[in-house]
């Protein structure tokens, strides 16, 4: 169930910050990701913030039609955008999404957390064709994180080439994922090292150095 939940978010939330979307707007401040579930993620202020529009009735009905099941239709229409943002040319991207669990009406635990980023990352391969994806865990600010990177290309095009990395953890209030379409390494390490803060714990970086290197 949760899989097809955020299958269906990052279809729609996708879409918008595809390559050839321009709609943005220039931050003054550093762009920060941060709502009332108690997390804090902040991007350098050279990052552009991106004016996305709401979720359409039609965009709604489809993912209604993909997920015809009445609790997985309530877990669509709970979950938000809390940011996104852009940078470069072609752009590296940075989407952060939240489930409020007291929207959603139930909580999820760890044993959830692999199933619920996998259905992220799933969502991807309908706008992204997707290749040599590689999953990892690990803790930071004092929560369970679930990682993936994969490499990939924008369906129909051989270009540009990005590397895709989506982690999830669980707060107190909600679940909350962050994904990159990174379009250079500087792009990924941005969104690697950029300062997060969970249920009041900082951390320097939202993924510590090598992660993947013994995960297979």
């Amino acid at each position: 169930m949760y899989l097809r939940i955020l299958s269906a978010l990052f279809v729609l939330a996708a879409a918008p910050v595809l390559p050839q979307a321009s709609a943005h707007q220039p931050a003054s401040d550093p762009p920060a990701g941060a709502n009332d579930l108690g997390f804090q993620y902040v991007l350098p202020d050279d990052w552009q913030i991106v004016t996305t529009p709401a979720l359409s009735t039609s965009s709604e009905g489809k993912a209604a039609q993909q997920t015809p099941d009445a609790e997985e239709k309530k877990g669509i229409g709970c979950l938000q955008v809390v940011l996104t943002a852009r940078h470069g040319a072609p752009p590296s991207v940075v989407v952060v999404d939240a489930l409020p669990f007291d929207c959603y009406g139930q909580k999820l635990t760890n044993r959830d957390l692999p199933g619920f980023g996998s259905g992220a990352a799933e969502g991807l391969k309908q706008a992204f064709d997707i290749s040599s994806p590689i999953e990892a865990s690990y803790t930071v600010a004092g929560h369970k994180m679930w990682i993936e990177r994969a490499r990939a290309l924008p369906k129909g095009k051989t270009a540009p080439r990005y590397t895709v990395e989506i982690a999830c953890t669980l707060l107190r209030k909600g679940v909350v994922c962050w994904m990159a379409q990174a379009a250079d390494e500087a792009g990924l390490q941005v969104f690697e090292e950029s300062s997060v803060i969970l249920d009041g714990m900082p951390a320097p970086a939202l993924v510590p150095p090598d992660i993947f290197v013994n995960s297979h």
